[in-house]
């Protein structure tokens, strides 16, 4: 029986290539070189075999075995051949016998692995696929990523496995991507073989989203941005103008370690395109982009005029201007009470050359006053101004009604006035012409004004019965002025009009104890003694007479038992009071009590005192007080001036404690001491600042007028005057000594505005300064003033007494010649011995006179007043508003206001008076509005 052996002895034939024992037949026609032929493999056959086995049968080569237990063959033939560039052994054995048992041998070739590229460079993004072959008879193909984790597919590194071939796949690499790749065969026994890849992954240069134009604001530190990337890290220059950006030209310009380019307070001047240039010197790539820098300017907005007056329904119209400026160039837009104004009728928009916006109101009417707000905006900032619209009305007092209040508790009076501006609102209380404005205070802080809207309501706390009367209200404006009054009534409870309530008597000498009250509505009256009430018939020694506001007792007193307290009692629907009234036996005075000190300073305090409740039934003569510093026996004393109460005390040291006690001395000696009080006297402080009033001197000079105040415990040594013009910042001081009360600032300019300061020291320190101002007028022409100013008070009253005695002569003269009279032709006559016709020469005299003083003098009459003359009224000494630089020329003219007396009469609706002002009413069209 023949048989054919087939070998494939190399190890990287695929696992199809396999060596086969069978029948010796003829095989088809397979891809070998050589001459044998393959043989299909026996079933049962081992694909891997040792390769011991395989060497010892290629060694083998027409070798005979002899054994008996052996097969018989005739001889062994082994032929080559190349499969795919692999070489092949046949042996082929002819003549076998294996005593009927048929053997087949299978031998298989060695596991191997390889991947079709070892090592690969790819780009962010690209994709590539890699193929892992294996021979021999694997029985799985696995990949395994560079962190070594087994690779299985997914939408972006994809694997496709078929037989021995393994392919992967990586989409859109990733730099995480890089690494080294193994393709791993593992065989049916166990048994492994692996191949690997390296896969380098680099960044192409890529800007990201680098943004042109980019905007900065005018001022800021701008950056611009230039996002690029690569692998390795491109090296970033900055080009401007042709030019790279380094530090050493651009001092303000700086490249960030991001790659960014940072401009300091960048300006319109940096405007332009900058070229963002990156390399990559490891591949020589280059790539750059140009970046368009834009410096947005934020808004300057100025307004000429700020302020516009205007009267409601005379058709005037009003032209708001705003002048813009910026980058870009900015919207304006015009807004009045949070919202835009749109064009209409009324509102006239109008955009001009030079960033010049105008709104123009026309048919100006009373709602059309207040704020408007000019508004310019850009990219960069928006910016707004205020402009304001006062629409004059004529005033008019809506609301003011009489009032009645109780005593002690709070009147309130409303006053209610319209117009435009809204007038201000004043008070004028008739009993003793006191004004009050809006936020005035009464000295007592009882009264006060508060005023808003065109409302104005005067309260008065702790109403008194000094608040009965009269209180006129009065609206003022530009426009005129309006007039109401009212009367205000105090309802109060009964009130005793005397504190005399100690009566000194004798048996038998009669006494009239008074009792006297005021009270709204009237009050009755009662007496009352030890709480039995005394009948209005009175007993044998007590009699009441009664009057209007008044009750008397009279009292004889006929023993001890009539000598005591009687109790007066007042009484009406407010309330009820009463009085009790001792009759005593005269005696020595008691002390006396509630001493108090007020007005203490560094050295002078003032005592206060009641008198005491008996004077003993002798008038007392004086107080005396007595005061010494704590600790000392020695008392110093004072009297007081005749019977009064307050005594002040001198000669004080500053910051020590003093005790005082005060004593009651009438004719017949000195009653017991007060209760002692202590009190301090103040330490020595800074003095407070001087109050100041200016006038004008001579020429170039001011006279300050230096008025001191509290000098803190010591005397003044010198004022510290410091002045200069509103327009510098070097200030000018002068000394001025502390007994001085004025100060004069020379020489000044003329036209010019001057701001002062004004410290008062002594020896402690310095007060707070007190502030003034002034302004020197223009240089005035050449006058009488300018000639003499260089002279002195008397210089300048000798020429004016010269000046008028040399008028008087030449008026002598004139007569001498024309009418033949006058003190020279006297004189003459007198001289000459003529005769004269004395009575008629007389008559001729006294009628030249009489002619010269009927013609009157051609000399203008001068009116000398002096400051404080110029600043009242001469006829009630009320303020009188001196023109100035900022009086209107046009202030309307205020009529007399009229008034009624009498609380009948009183009435809101019958005292009303109106002023009006005719030239401030209308304006016309082609006047300026300030």
């Amino acid at each position: 029986m023949d048989y054919s052996l087939t070998l494939y002895a190399e190890s990287d034939l695929p696992s199809s290539a396999l060596i086969s024992l069978g029948k010796g037949r003829r095989q088809p026609q397979s891809p070998f070189s050589g001459s044998q032929e393959q043989a299909a493999l026996p079933t049962g056959c081992h694909p891997h075999q040792p390769q011991g086995e395989l060497h010892s049968l290629s060694r083998s080569r027409r070798a005979g075995r002899s054994d008996s237990q052996s097969p018989q063959c005739d001889w062994l033939t082994v032929s080559e051949a190349f499969y795919n560039g692999h070489l092949l052994r046949t042996v082929s054995q002819r003549k076998c016998q294996f005593n009927s048992l048929s053997i087949s041998l299978c031998l298989s070739a060695a596991l191997q692995v390889s991947i079709s590229l070892n090592k690969v460079e790819l780009s962010v993004g690209e994709s590539k696929f890699f193929t892992c072959t294996a021979i021999g008879e694997p029985v799985r193909l696995e990949w395994f990523n560079p962190q070594g984790e087994r690779i299985t597919s997914s939408p972006r590194v994809a694997l496709h496995t078929e037989g021995v071939r393994s392919r992967l796949t990586v989409y859109n690499a990733i730099v995480e991507d890089a690494g080294i790749y193994r393709c791993q065969a593992t065989d049916a026994r166990g048994q492994t073989q692996e191949a690997t890849v390296v896969l380098e992954i680099y960044q192409k240069l890529t800007f990201r989203e680098v943004q042109s134009p980019q905007e900065f604001r005018h001022g800021e530190v701008a950056e611009v941005i230039c996002d690029v990337i690569s692998s390795p890290v491109p090296v970033v220059a900055w080009y401007y103008q042709n030019m790279e950006i380094t530090e050493e030209h651009y001092s303000r310009f700086q490249v960030l370690p991001n790659n960014n380019l940072q401009i300091h307070k960048v300006t319109k001047a940096d405007e332009g395109v900058y070229r963002c240039e990156a390399r990559v010197e490891a591949r020589g790539e280059i790539d750059f982009v140009d970046i368009a820098v834009v410096v947005n300017v934020p808004p300057v907005l100025s307004v000429t005029q700020l302020s516009f007056n205007a009267t409601a329904d005379y058709q005037e119209s009003v032209t708001f201007t705003c002048d813009t400026s910026g980058s870009p160039d900015p919207e304006v837009t015009w807004h009045r009470k949070g919202l835009q104004l749109e064009p209409s009728e009324q509102y006239v928009f109008n955009v001009l050359d030079g960033g010049r916006s105008t709104l123009t109101i026309r048919n100006i009417r009373q709602a059309d006053g207040g704020v408007y707000t000019c508004k310019a905006s850009n990219k960069a900032g928006a910016q707004e101004k205020e402009l304001f619209l006062k629409v004059f009305v004529q005033p008019h007092i809506t609301q003011l009604r009489n009032v009645t209040a109780v005593e002690a508790s709070a009147a309130m009076i409303s006053c209610v006035a319209e117009g435009e501006p809204l007038p201000e609102i004043s008070w004028r209380r008739a009993s003793d012409g006191k004004t009050f404005s809006d936020g005035d205070k009464s000295q007592d802080g009882r009264v006060e004004v508060r005023g808003r809207h065109g409302k104005s309501m005067l309260t008065i706390s702790g109403v008194k019965l000094s608040d009965l009367g009269r209180f006129d209200c009065e609206a003022l404006s530009r426009i005129g002025g309006h007039q109401k009054s009212m009367f205000l009534d105090i309802e109060y409870a009964p009130k005793f009009l005397t504190n005399h309530t100690i009566f000194y008597s004798w048996e038998g000498n009669p006494v009239n104890i008074s009792c006297d009250v005021m009270s709204n509505p009237p009050a009755t009256m009662l007496w009352r003694r030890e709480r039995f009430t005394i009948s209005s018939e009175g007993t044998a020694n007590v009699q009441i007479h009664a009057a209007e506001g008044r009750s008397l007792l009279e009292v004889t007193p006929v023993s001890d038992r009539d000598f005591g307290r009687y109790n007066c009692t007042a009484r009406n629907n407010i309330g009820a009071k009463y009085q009790e009234f001792i009759l005593a036996q005269a005696d020595v005075p008691s002390n006396p009590y509630s001493v108090r000190l007020s007005a203490v300073s560094q050295r002078v305090a003032t005592v206060t005192f009641m008198k005491p409740d008996s004077h003993g039934g002798v008038p007392i003569g004086h107080y005396l007080v007595q005061y010494k510093e704590t600790g000392s026996q020695d008392w110093r004393h004072v009297k007081s001036h005749g019977v009064q109460m307050t005594v002040l005390l001198t000669s004080l040291e500053p910051n020590t404690t003093y005790e005082v006690r005060v004593a009651a001395v009438n004719g017949k000696g000195q009653g017991e001491f007060s209760h002692t009080e202590t009190f301090q006297t103040l330490p020595i402080r800074e003095p407070s600042p001087p109050a100041v009033h200016g006038q004008r001197g001579v020429g170039k000079v001011y006279r300050l007028g230096l008025v001191k105040q509290d000098d803190g415990g010591m005397p003044i040594v010198e004022y510290i005057v410091k002045y200069k013009t509103d327009k510098e910042e070097q200030w000018m001081t002068k000394l001025v000594p502390g007994l001085s009360d004025f100060a004069l600032l020379q020489p000044l300019q003329w036209n010019t505005r001057y701001e002062v300061e004004i410290t008062a020291r002594n020896v402690k320190g310095l007060s707070e300064p007190a502030f003034y101002q002034f302004f020197m007028p223009q240089k005035p022409d050449i006058t009488a003033e300018s000639l003499f100013s260089g002279l002195g008070l008397g210089p300048v009253v000798g020429l004016g007494l010269a000046g008028l005695l040399l008028v008087l002569v030449l008026i002598d003269v004139s007569c001498f010649f024309l009418r033949q009279c006058g003190l020279l032709m006297c004189i003459t006559r007198r001289l000459c011995s003529k005769k004269t016709a004395t009575s008629g020469k007389s008559k001729e005299m006294e009628e030249g006179k009489a002619a010269y003083l009927g013609d009157g003098s051609k000399d203008p009459i001068v009116e000398m007043r002096t400051e404080e003359e110029r600043g009242t009224n001469p006829d009630d000494g009320s303020p009188v508003n001196e023109p100035n630089e900022t009086t209107p020329l046009t202030e309307p003219e205020k009529l007399p206001l009229k008034e009624e007396n009498g609380k009948e009469t009183l009435k809101p609706d019958m005292i009303e008076i109106k002023v009006h002002s005719e030239n401030s009413l209308h304006t016309k069209h082609e006047d300026s509005k300030a």
